[in-house]
């Protein structure tokens, strides 16, 4: 016999948010940035179960040296994006866009089957 009332096929969940920075420490600025920004995929795709976000300083002293990769995993794969920038925030942003556009197509894979 049904239960009246509940609807259990759809739990929210939320989405966990990793961010790991390499050979330096992150600002907190720095975190409340990429949360915030990391936050808005789920726009693009509801079913996030996690994001990680890994920030890197290759060589300190050239310009565009600070690799910002970004994985996202979602029922099935895991989605990865990696773009090298002047600063961690244009990384973010560029890591961010990109996967938008690979979450987009990869929700219309889904329902095409």
């Amino acid at each position: 016999m049904p239960i009246q009332g509940l609807n259990l096929l759809k739990m929210e969940v939320p989405m966990e948010i990793k961010i790991q920075s390499i050979h330096f420490d992150t600002t907190e600025k720095l975190q409340a940035f990429i949360t915030k920004k990391a936050e808005k995929l789920e726009k693009s795709y509801e079913d996030i179960q996690k994001v990680e976000v890994q920030l890197k300083v290759e060589k300190p002293a050239t310009a565009l040296n600070k690799t910002t990769s970004l994985s996202v995993a979602v029922p099935g794969t895991t989605l990865f994006v990696e773009k090298t920038c002047d600063t961690f925030e244009e990384g973010v942003d560029l890591c961010l866009d990109a996967m938008k556009v690979q979450l987009t197509k990869y929700k219309e894979k889904q329902r095409k089957r």
